[in-house]
């Protein structure tokens, strides 16, 4: 974990912008996988370890908004619980290592809670998304589950939002640490592409490496020949000559941090003429985004657009889009091709602070708070700034579904060549991705090394 100064400095921080009331932050409990003392892998809530950094289950943390007094309630381990687990630190001594000097057994939370429900006082608390966490909250405050979202604290999200997406210069090396394990990742799935390896091998071998490396992957990895589906979990498949591998994943180093790349390759080790096109088309988006990136850009209207008219462009020039590049984007025709966002907040999620943004929320309801706030929780809105840490993925994939629906409603005629895409419909999908530090007066690809990523480093690798 890192020093105590940085998290009471962080608590103290997040006083002075909420102001008042009790700042409530629940970590994650156990979560049985098939039955109770058998639980799935155990991940704190990166909230809470950015305020309390203890990455154990069942802690809960209050801060006094009004007076910065943080407390941390959790229960000392018995001599039953220590025939398991062996001797474990005290609560006190936990919360020492991260600058809390009042701790308390769990039983006393409910109390306090109760006291401060008495007294008026409001208590913050984000938006919960595990099971555990909203029924502790309902339990806690009084409120039925179906009212937690009504009651969730607007200025904690934000405040929580702007405070961790400014990444500082020791979570910057963490950040740095992580993308080692992601290299490793990498960099083994295209020593093992091969013809009959099964997709599954490799997936397996990969979360091994990130698991020996730091606390595991930082998602479920994607190791697929249909790089179409975007987020294709069958890893079943037998690799084909002819086929590209779509390889996206990442590691979570030990303080929680994470990576996140993805490469595109084929399982021959050589590109065809016509992957080559597309793959060119891929890599030149995610180089242009790489060099205009730099703080006060937005995201949707600046960078995102960007890569659409990059990938239009190319597009264009193999003949798959008829007009211009900005008639194309214009017209919403790229969504066929690339039917999401072009990249996401990095940190100590995966998609850092998601869980209390856009996917969690109606963000219309505060449209301007959005706006003004501005951070990654909300993309529509979202303005980088010096220390945001967001992927570079642009990619181009052809879905003969979404293909089908898109001609069948006569959307996009005169701007997408149909006859043409019909060549494509068992070509796959090609996704690059690179984490980008936002700078002072730019932006540079996260990592010490560098993945394999053009056509000539990667078949030059592949071949080794």
């Amino acid at each position: 974990m890192f020093s105590a100064n940085t998290y009471a400095a962080r608590r103290a921080e997040l006083c002075r912008r909420i102001g008042k009331g009790l700042i409530l932050l629940p970590g994650n409990m156990p979560s049985p996988n098939n039955y109770p003392n058998n639980a799935y892998y155990f991940r704190q809530d990166s909230t809470f370890l950015y305020f309390f950094g203890l990455n154990m289950p069942s802690f809960v943390g209050v801060i006094d908004a009004e007076t910065g007094e943080a407390t941390l309630y959790g229960d000392d381990f018995t001599v039953d619980d220590i025939i398991w687990t062996g001797p474990q630190p005290a609560v006190a001594e936990l919360g020492a290592q991260v600058g809390v000097s009042k701790t308390a057994p769990l039983s006393e939370l409910a109390p306090a809670m109760r006291k401060a429900v008495a007294m008026n006082r409001r208590v913050h608390y984000l938006p919960p998304y595990r099971g555990e966490s909203k029924m502790l909250i309902s339990s806690l405050l009084g409120l039925g589950i179906d009212m937690l979202h009504e009651h969730k604290s607007i200025d904690l999200m934000f405040a929580v939002a702007e405070m961790r997406e400014v990444k500082s210069d020791e979570e910057i090396e963490q950040l740095e640490d992580a993308f080692l394990i992601g290299y490793e990742m990498h960099t083994a799935a295209m020593k093992m592409c091969r013809e009959g390896v099964i997709e599954r091998e490799i997936a397996g071998h990969i979360e091994g490496i990130s698991k020996s490396m730091g606390l595991g992957v930082s998602f479920p990895p994607i190791v697929s020949q249909h790089g179409e589906t975007l987020h294709n979990l069958n890893s079943e498949g037998v690799l084909e000559n002819g086929r590209l591998l779509l390889v996206d994943c990442g590691g979570e180093n030990l303080m929680n941090y994470i990576s996140d790349h993805t490469r595109t390759y084929p399982v021959s080790g050589k590109f065809t003429t016509k992957q080559r096109e597309i793959y060119e088309i891929v890599l030149a988006a995610h180089d242009h985004i790489a060099k205009i990136v730099r703080p006060e850009m937005m995201y949707m209207t600046d960078v995102h657009r960007a890569a659409y008219l990059s990938l239009a462009e190319g597009l264009r020039s193999v003949g798959l889009i008829n007009g211009s590049a900005e008639d194309a984007v214009e017209a919403g025709a790229m969504t066929m091709f690339m039917p999401h966002g072009l990249g996401h907040g990095i940190g100590l999620d995966v998609h850092d602070c998601e869980n209390i943004g856009e996917r969690s929320f109606d963000f219309s309801q505060v449209a301007e708070r959005a706006a003004q706030s501005a951070t990654c929780i909300h993309r529509a809105t979202w303005r980088l700034r010096k220390g945001s840490v967001l992927s570079d993925e642009p990619g181009i994939y052809f879905i003969p579904a979404l293909i089908d629906k898109c001609r069948a409603e006569g959307k996009y005629a005169g701007i997408v060549n149909y006859d043409l895409l019909e060549s494509y419909r068992d070509f796959g999908g090609i996704r690059i991705e690179d984490d980008l530090l936002v700078t002072e007066g730019g932006c540079r690809i996260i990592g010490s090394k560098k993945i394999p990523v053009t056509v000539e480093e990667l078949e030059a690798f592949m071949a080794r």
